[in-house]
C-alpha cells in the first residue's frame, strides 16, 4: 500500500462506501477554523499516547493533516508500530479544500 493518498482518491473511498479512518493530526485551532465532516480528531503530539487505544492496527487509516508534512510525519510512525494499512493524505486538507470541496474554508 502507498505511503500517500489523493485527495480525490480519499473522496473516491468515501463514495464507495468503504471503511476507514480519516485521522485529522493538525491542532485544535486548526480543526476548528476547518474540517472534513466524519474525521476522527487526535494532535500529533497525542498519537503516541493515544493511539494504541483509539486506533485499530488493522483498519485502513487515511491521516491528514494541513498540506501533508506532519500526516506523513504521523503515518511514518504508526507503522513503525504495526499499522500497516495507514495512508498520508497528500497536500492535507489544504489540497482537499483545492480539488475536492471548495466549502471548506483555506487558513
Amino acid at each position: 500500500m502507498d505511503f500517500e493518498i489523493s485527495p480525490s482518491q480519499v473522496k473516491s473511498l468515501q463514495q464507495r462506501g468503504d471503511a476507514f479512518t480519516l485521522l485529522d493530526v493538525r491542532e485544535p485551532w486548526e480543526y476548528e477554523a476547518s474540517h472534513i465532516e466524519g474525521t476522527k480528531h487526535i494532535p500529533m503530539g497525542d498519537i503516541p499516547t493515544r493511539a494504541h487505544q483509539e486506533l485499530d492496527p488493522d483498519s485502513h487509516i487515511v491521516v491528514m493533516c494541513h498540506r501533508g508534512v506532519r500526516s506523513l510525519t504521523v503515518t511514518n510512525w504508526l507503522r513503525q508500530q504495526g499499522y500497516e494499512k495507514v495512508q498520508s493524505m497528500r497536500g492535507g486538507i489544504d489540497g482537499w479544500a483545492r480539488t475536492v470541496d471548495p466549502k471548506i474554508p483555506l487558513y
